[in-house]
């Protein structure tokens, strides 16, 4: 009879933990907060992109110095995206886009030597002195990237991110221009005669 008991009791646990993970298998922030896209439709009404120059280049400064650590030994990151839309709650500006990361030698050339491609929420306050991110979130990893894919993005940008899904070549090129600009550049202030 007790051992009844507590088969029943541990059983119960396991599941009560079960349903707990379940719950939480969204995807993580950077902030430590889960996010959740569905609350985010209700809030505002989404457009496809409401981004400024200053918007997108404090978002890929963000993601530059976040895998700066892990790209120490290439000379020279970049980064670039594709905003499938965003919404704003609050003065909160958040964008769901495809972010492409790359770090570079001049020795290689347009030749990435570590990266990343994958989707992402960002979410942007403006303060006086300009743009400043306030979160960013990335997939989990595994059997829970779909479910954390989910979590992050409303429905109406999951089809066109499936689509997208390894087929970055507008973001290529993208890319490769920035490299190739960084290596002229270099290449420019090693010949032009120091004075």
């Amino acid at each position: 009879m007790k051992f009844k008991i507590w088969f029943v009791m541990i059983s119960v646990v396991c599941l009560l933990s079960a349903c707990e993970m379940e719950e939480n298998n969204g995807a993580e922030s950077s902030s430590g907060k889960m996010v959740s896209s569905e609350s985010e439709e209700i809030q505002s009404a989404n457009s496809e992109n409401q981004l400024t120059e200053e918007m997108d280049e404090v978002i890929s400064n963000h993601i530059i110095q976040k895998y700066s650590t892990v790209s120490t030994q290439t000379e020279k990151q970049f980064e670039v995206h594709h905003v499938y839309g965003t919404s704003e709650l609050s003065g909160i500006i958040t964008a769901y886009m495809h972010s492409y990361f790359g770090g570079f030698k001049k020795s290689t050339g347009i030749e990435n030597q570590v990266g990343h491609s994958l989707p992402a929420v960002i979410r942007l306050k403006k303060k006086a002195t300009g743009y400043v991110v306030i979160e960013y979130t990335e997939p989990k990893d595994g059997n829970l990237y779909q479910s954390s894919l989910k979590k992050m993005f409303p429905e109406k940008y999951l089809n066109r991110l499936h689509q997208d899904s390894g087929n970055i070549e507008d973001l290529q090129k993208e890319m490769d221009g920035k490299v190739l600009q960084w290596l002229a550049e270099v290449e420019s202030n090693s010949t032009s005669p120091a004075g």
